[in-house]
């Protein structure tokens, strides 16, 4: 599998939890994906179209800046780029994370958290984010707690 990265996005604890445990089962380098603005509780209630998050996500365009990031992404081979699923897809920080470095020959691998539903069209919007040189897995989708078995087991059938 090479250097391998876990790079993500969690705006309430529970992707970074699955990232950490994924870097554990892994071996990887862990990489948390964090806003320039942090988000707050009224940026995330998805009950109000006017919230942060809302607006956001209504636009496809949108792209948070991002606070910080990775010191040297060329010497990964594989990358794993979790985030909690928002409007059936990832946050549109996590198209901004992707569009900011050159992942020609690269693994990407996306992952993510989810009270209920799955991907939706997430592979499909992330992977139009980079270049077409780069190696896609499909994504998963985890609900609620994982064992480490589980993502030993998901990892291995990747055949990276």
């Amino acid at each position: 599998m090479g250097k391998t990265l876990v790079a993500y996005f969690s705006a309430t604890g529970t992707t970074e939890r699955l990232a950490r445990a994924l870097a554990e089962v892994t071996g990887a380098d862990l990489h948390g994906i964090e806003p320039a603005q942090p988000y707050t509780a009224a940026d995330l209630n998805w009950h109000d179209a006017c919230s942060r998050s809302s607006v956001e996500m209504n636009d496809p365009a949108s792209r948070p800046a991002i606070a910080n990031k990775v010191a040297d992404m060329g010497c990964y081979d594989t990358v794993f780029v979790g985030f909690p699923i928002w409007w059936y897809v990832a946050p549109t920080i996590v198209n901004a994370f992707l569009e900011a470095y050159d992942f020609s020959g690269k693994t990407v691998i996306p992952f993510a958290t989810s009270g209920g539903s799955g991907m939706g069209k997430t592979d499909a919007v992330l992977r139009k984010c980079c270049a077409s040189e780069t190696r896609w897995k499909p994504g998963r989708c985890f609900h609620g707690g994982v064992d480490a078995a589980v993502l030993r087991a998901w990892v291995e059938g990747l055949g990276l």
